[in-house]
């Protein structure tokens, strides 16, 4: 899929990747009196929010998951919110990259497939803030769920596979076509209530979960919810699918891009 350049190129500017996704975070926090520690404050207020509201407030229960589970609904629905969010970022920042750094791809000779690595570097640096925060939570409140924890990993390879393979379709397309960008914010919104994020599937009629089956997202989402709130695997089966997707949206995203990264410049 990537070509031995490409991958050459990346490791002599690896020190161009690390120092912009350096310089964009510490650009964030800059004017900020309490700086980075921001960067720590607002992923814990929405986790407080979200597990006071709905586990002492409005005393929700996840069907299915017996009377003691006390924070499993605040868990499903933090599992399916947070990596919802990287995969959002991820094709949000994705289909404006080349947008965004049209002067710095106008003013220095760099390997462009840089910036989509840029972009996945960025978005994981919040999410492990986030998640590492969740999993803190976990711990603290007894729900952890052991050793399957690891199991979240190469789910996490795979949404980052499906997401880049979109932003870099988008992004490339987005240069010749400025409605795509349009495009894909209206679709994700759609998107995000076509997954089982912030409802659990087994309130859906069969008809409508047998739909579901096809949104990638879906089997993604629920890949971690079952390690988050149940403990146990992921469907490795059920995200197969998933899997040749991504890799085949990547492939389709590298090729686009090679066949247009010259024309980009003049169109930029």
């Amino acid at each position: 899929m990537i070509a031995p350049q490409m991958l050459r190129g990346l490791w002599l500017y690896r020190g161009f990747v690390l120092g912009s996704v350096k310089r964009e975070f510490q650009a964030k926090y800059m004017n900020a009196m309490l700086g980075a520690l921001w960067s720590l404050l607002s992923p814990l207020a929405m986790i407080v929010v979200y597990t006071v509201i709905f586990s002492e407030v409005m005393h929700s229960k996840l069907p299915g998951a017996g009377a003691d589970a006390r924070f499993a609904y605040s868990i499903y629905l933090c599992a399916g919110i947070l990596t919802w969010g990287l995969f959002a970022e991820i094709v949000a920042r994705g289909q404006a990259m080349f947008l965004e750094q049209a002067n710095l791809i106008k003013k220095i000779s760099f390997p462009r497939i840089c910036l989509p690595l840029i972009v996945v570097l960025n978005a994981l640096v919040n999410f492990g803030i986030i998640f590492g925060l969740f999993t803190v939570f976990l711990v603290a409140s007894g729900t952890f769920p052991g050793p399957v924890f690891l199991a979240i990993l190469p789910v996490l390879a795979i949404q980052l596979l499906l997401a880049i393979g979109i932003g870099m379709i988008a992004g490339v397309l987005n240069v010749f076509f400025r409605d795509v960008g349009q495009f894909v914010t209206i679709a994700m919104q759609f998107w995000f209530w076509l997954t089982p994020v912030v409802y659990p599937i087994t309130i859906l009629p069969p008809e409508v979960r047998d739909l579901l089956r096809w949104n990638p997202m879906a089997r993604l989402v629920e890949a971690y919810q079952q390690v988050l709130v149940k403990g146990v695997p992921p469907d490795w089966v059920a995200l197969l699918p998933v899997l040749l997707l991504a890799l085949l949206l990547c492939a389709l995203g590298l090729r686009l891009f090679r066949r247009r990264a010259g024309e980009m410049v003049d169109e930029l």
